[in-house]
């Protein structure tokens, strides 16, 4: 970490990098110090752009997670507060961008090579709160429920919807039909669709959404 230092970084910004440089060698209380610095920044910048308080504070715990495992690749050539943000931002970016393709490319129509159309028929109005704050359990059930699916299932899943592949290339990628890939994919979401109306699901959100009224 023997980096050149900007000359042009603040009293603040040069503390912070000592404290930095501790956190690299190994001292947890410098670990401490840097989050107590700046967590409640981090949080709030997380809730303007979920506007969602549980969704924010996930996201502020990923972005220091992210940041300390990384710590050893910050440079002194701009402020520790520039470069935690820069992390905490784009891992906010990807949730949004991920949870956007979950939510509505589920629901997408998928055309197969000989023109047939498939449909999950996932219902995709604008939603009021209430409706978001179960479309948001619902995604965190669809994260769960993965597990629940073939090897094959649920690899077209991740590639698709995680990976954010293209048909085209996923196809590639496992080298098989195009046609293939499109009729799975459908019947991977077919079958998340119908664990997410089983008892145990239903039950899952009706409890988050009670205890989010209390």
């Amino acid at each position: 970490m023997d980096e050149k230092i900007n000359k042009n970084l603040s009293e603040r910004a040069l503390e912070d990098y000592k404290f930095v440089k501790q956190a690299v060698e190994g001292d947890q209380k410098a670990f401490t110090v840097l989050m107590e610095r700046y967590r409640n920044a981090i949080y709030h910048m997380m809730y303007r752009m979920v506007n969602n308080k549980e969704d924010a504070d996930d996201l502020t715990q990923e972005a220091f997670s992210k940041a300390f495992n990384k710590i050893s690749t910050y440079a002194p050539r701009y402020a520790f507060s520039t470069w935690l943000f820069k992390i905490a931002s784009n891992n906010c970016i990807d949730h949004i961008r991920k949870k956007r393709l979950i939510l509505l490319s589920i629901d997408e129509t998928i055309e197969d090579d000989g023109g047939q159309t498939f449909s999950n028929n996932l219902k995709s109005d604008n939603l009021d709160p209430e409706e978001r704050f179960i479309q948001r359990q619902r995604i965190k059930l669809i994260r769960t429920l993965m597990g629940q699916l073939s090897e094959k299932y649920r690899l077209m899943i991740e590639l698709r919807f995680f990976e954010e592949l293209s048909y085209e290339e996923i196809a590639t990628e496992l080298d098989i039909p195009l046609g293939t890939v499109k009729a799975q994919l459908f019947r991977a979401k077919e079958i998340l669709y119908s664990l997410m109306q089983t008892p145990v699901a239903k039950a899952h959100v009706d409890w988050k959404r009670r205890k989010k009224k209390r």
